[in-house]
């Protein structure tokens, strides 16, 4: 039985491949993107109930992505992590928060296993 379909957006594969690993463990169907340019059609695609999101990327950063989530209603849980002064995220977080998203949780990089695990499962 599947925990779920989980989004992963992070321009370092090496995050992505870490996050994935974890999740399928935890049973998730997993979709991880490096480019955030794809973001949008593999959400509509996919429709994740949970999202892993980086706040520091090329052309797009969280913030945006976290608005779009928004205006598109997302109703899943929106895990936000930066590797950055957490700052970002805590604006992201705010702002997700005052558009309707309901489960934002903020993680910092480097992110332990266990963290992970915690976020995932809850």
């Amino acid at each position: 039985m599947s925990a779920g379909r989980l989004l992963v957006m992070d321009d370092e594969p090496r995050f992505g491949a870490f996050v994935e690993e974890v999740a399928r463990d935890l049973s998730y169907d997993v979709k991880v993107l490096c480019d955030p340019t794809e973001f949008k059609g593999v959400y509509a695609e996919f429709v994740p109930d949970t999202i892993v999101l980086d706040m520091v990327m090329p052309e797009f950063d969280g913030t945006e992505i976290t608005r779009w989530l928004s205006a598109q209603k997302y109703a899943g849980k929106l895990l936000i992590v930066t590797g950055y002064n957490p700052q970002y995220s805590k604006i992201a977080k705010t702002l997700g928060e005052l558009g309707g998203l309901t489960h934002v949780e903020r993680l910092s990089k480097p992110l332990r296993l266990e963290e992970l695990r915690r976020a995932l499962r809850a």
